[in-house]
């Protein structure tokens, strides 16, 4: 249950503003640890904003809680996937594949079309978990930045997320607003795909001019882990086991839109079959089985895929926290009702209203569901193609400026070894330009629909 605050707005916006700025100093000054800054900055806030000392707790526990039941588990599972690709060789025979394929400067394009085609039926952060390994290794074999091979993987996977059901967001924000959802889904491919273009590759080579960073050694395998080079699996079989866990998920939302709320054996069994956590865990278990690894060589890599990560879990966990913090204070709210009544153009106001609880909560999912909620009364007189441009706008606004109140934030600043500055320049740039191509893109439709 969500803590009530008694603080007036004024004091709220100041407290959550205190509270980001006292993150930063914590951690670019003090040179504290991400994870005791984030846990700090959110009680102060909480305090600040007169949740009380045991209210103050009790939200960043439940969102560590709740960001550890879901991405932390995931993150945990996809480094243990990561792992046995690593080990086995798979991860190589994909990068060989990949890099052996495309021209040099074609590769920051074809990990921008893998992130996207993951990220169509996946969540954000179990992409990004299953990619990892592929995108460190890219960049080692191919020789170019981190930054100019991830940016346009994350740039797919993101707005895939944000704009594309069957995604959370964009599934609550089409029921809310009673829009179309094949619509939904045909226009927000036609709107994520130059936003992916000018977002990725495009901003990739931008920003690899201004941050430099090694890529990190996180899942290259050493000499005792490496399975034998002659039971390295075929690029089918590697590529299978990445492909396994988006096919189950793929085909548990096609059921869900056939057959909703059937009891029938197979859409049952894709429920539960495409459930993130078991198709990942599925995922693992065929990785253990199809790389032709050795029984201990398995139990060597699961074991020692989770030390690497366990500060990349703690701080993600103390941003979850973090995030709850300001749910709970209530300054989404606060600021989505006081531009509510602003008369803005309906589309802009759509995207404004989710950008300003986006920025303020960090969490996309709560901008859209608070956005759709304010938004119902105008969308109910929509026809049906600006009702499904409603639900673009919003999913667009709900990406804008991931800062430090937002797990995904430290989850990629953690993975690739970034520290603030270079994940505000590369990461939250890059979520920015998706949003605000993704609003240009439902106006131009928008003139036309």
């Amino acid at each position: 249950m969500e803590q009530a605050a008694t603080a007036g707005d004024a004091q709220l916006i100041i407290a959550a503003l205190a509270g980001v700025a006292a993150i930063v100093i914590l951690i670019s000054w003090l040179k504290l640890h991400p994870f005791l800054s984030l846990s700090i900055g959110a009680l102060g806030v909480g305090l600040a904003a007169n949740l009380g000392a045991a209210g103050s707790i009790t939200s960043f526990t439940k969102g560590f809680g709740a960001t550890m039941a879901g991405v932390g588990i995931l993150m945990g599972l996809g480094a243990m996937f990561g792992k046995l690709l690593a080990d086995s060789g798979g991860a190589d025979r994909i990068v060989d594949t990949l890099v052996g394929r495309s021209k040099p400067q074609m590769l920051p394009w074809t990990m921008g079309l893998v992130g996207a085609i993951i990220g169509l039926p996946m969540f954000f952060e179990i992409g990004l978990v299953l990619l990892m390994p592929v995108i460190l290794l890219v960049s080692q074999r191919s020789g170019q930045s981190i930054v100019k091979i991830a940016i346009p993987t994350l740039a797919g996977l993101s707005a895939m997320h944000g704009l594309v059901p069957p995604h959370p967001g964009p599934l609550v924000a089409v029921s809310t607003l009673g829009a179309n959802l094949g619509l939904t889904l045909g226009l927000g491919v036609l709107v994520a795909i130059p936003s992916v273009i000018i977002s990725g590759p495009i901003f990739a080579t931008i920003a690899d001019r201004w941050v430099k960073v090694p890529t990190p050694q996180l899942f290259a395998p050493t000499a005792s882990d490496q399975a034998p080079s002659t039971a390295q699996p075929s690029f089918a079989t590697a590529v299978t086991a990445i492909l396994l866990p988006v096919v189950l998920m793929l085909a548990r939302a096609i059921s869900e839109v056939v057959a909703p709320g059937s009891k029938a054996f197979v859409p049952a069994a894709l429920h539960v079959l495409g459930e993130p956590l078991i198709a990942l865990g599925i995922a693992v278990i065929a990785g253990a089985l199809m790389f032709q690894m050795p029984k201990k060589a398995v139990a060597h890599s699961l074991e020692s895929s989770l030390g690497p990560i366990a500060g990349i879990l703690l701080i993600v966990g103390a941003g979850g926290g973090f995030k709850q913090v300001l749910v709970d204070t209530g300054i989404g709210a606060v600021i989505a009702t006081a531009i509510s009544g602003s008369g803005l153009p309906v589309m802009f106001l759509a995207w404004f209203v989710a950008v300003l609880v986006r920025v303020a909560t960090g969490s996309a999912t709560v901008a859209t569901v608070t956005a759709a909620g304010i938004l119902a009364p105008v969308a109910a007189g929509l026809p049906p193609a600006q009702g499904a441009l409603m639900v673009l706008a919003i999913g667009s606004g709900s990406l804008f400026l991931s800062h430090l109140n937002d797990a995904g934030f430290w989850l990629v600043k953690g993975y690739l070894n970034m520290d603030i500055g270079q994940t505000l320049k590369t990461w939250t740039l890059m979520e920015c330009i998706i949003s605000v191509c993704g609003l240009v893109g439902v106006l131009i439709l928008g003139a036309f629909l």
